[in-house]
């Protein structure tokens, strides 16, 4: 009996252990996901500003375009020098067309497209709206739990992104753009639950860098019918800057980030993550254009970082 004792008590302290190392590897996890996923939308973030900037003198499907281009000229050098092979299945092929059509086509198009035609700061609270729209097709598509403490942490973020930016939409705003940034966000949420079902069968950075290709074929009719949108008087120093920070940062930088994230994290957990970017577009604000930031941008800022941190404490005591 007491060798049985003795190898129960040895097979308790294994078990022990396991649960112990899985608890660290869980909360190592979580941590890099909310990693990958603040940096990805602080640049977008600024990002808005940026864009606003620089649709005065290119079109916004020749922006797309020129970032898309500029994007696979970095993932694309990185891929030869990791011999990254192309997908050859075609269920492969089919899931990384859907995400470049959906998200980086017409979700960024959109985007753009509502960002000219609206303001930064009504683009910035409509697409906060994401994190809403992937809790639904998270449920919907992967069968994601909707928690109590999900839909609390999304009520105190989305309430946080209201108390920052407000509810007006200012004078520049027209309904059309508005339309289009609720498309962006509904596509962009539908995107992101796309990522984590393809990252079961593909690499992160097969799926962002073979996307990124498919947009680009995607968005050269677009390019072309907008017509001769690009000028050499367009060109300038902070123009040529704003698209190599488009391209380089905000595309093959933030887009591998995200999907990193999501690929690693609850699609609803790491989608609330998007309200970052507009705490630090206002962040951007203050330090490049001199906006000033009163008390319900720190009362805001700290609702937001109440919901991820609801919703991240969920996720490592899962």
């Amino acid at each position: 009996m007491a060798a049985i004792s003795g190898n129960n008590g040895f097979a308790f302290g294994v078990s022990s252990r396991k649960k112990k190392a899985k608890g660290i590897d869980v909360m190592k996890q979580a941590f890099l996901a909310s990693f990958y996923l603040s940096l990805a939308a602080g640049i977008w973030g600024g990002m808005y500003v940026v864009s606003k900037y620089v649709l005065d003198y290119i079109p916004p499907f020749t922006l797309v375009w020129l970032r898309y281009a500029v994007a696979l000229i970095v993932l694309g050098a990185v891929a030869v020098a990791k011999r990254e092979r192309p997908p050859k299945n075609g269920r492969d092929w089919g899931m990384i067309i859907t995400v470049g059509i959906i998200g980086y086509v017409v979700s960024i198009s959109l985007q753009f497209v509502g960002t000219k035609w609206s303001n930064a700061h009504t683009a910035s609270l409509i697409t906060a709206s994401t994190p809403a729209f992937v809790v639904l097709f998270a449920r919907w598509l992967i069968g994601e739990a909707l928690t109590w403490r999900k839909l609390g942490a999304l009520l105190l973020a989305t309430f946080g992104v209201i108390v920052i930016v407000g509810l007006g939409g200012g004078e520049e705003s027209t309904f059309l753009g508005n339309v289009c940034l609720v498309g962006a966000a509904v596509t962009w949420a539908l995107l992101s639950v796309l990522v984590k079902i393809a990252s079961a069968r593909l690499s992160v950075f097969s799926i962002t860098t073979y996307a990124i290709f498919v947009a680009l074929i995607g968005m050269t009719p677009m390019m072309l019918a907008e017509g001769p949108g690009l000028a050499a008087s367009h060109w300038s120093v902070p123009v040529a800057l704003g698209v190599l920070y488009l391209g380089v940062v905000s595309t093959a930088g933030a887009f591998f980030l995200w999907n990193k994230g999501m690929e690693m994290i609850d699609a609803g957990v790491g989608s609330l993550f998007f309200f970052f970017q507009p705490l630090v577009g206002s962040l951007f604000g203050r330090l490049f254009l001199q906006e000033q930031l009163d008390v319900s941008f720190w009362l805001g800022g700290a609702l937001i970082a109440a919901g991820v941190a609801v919703a991240v404490r969920s996720e490592q005591s899962a």
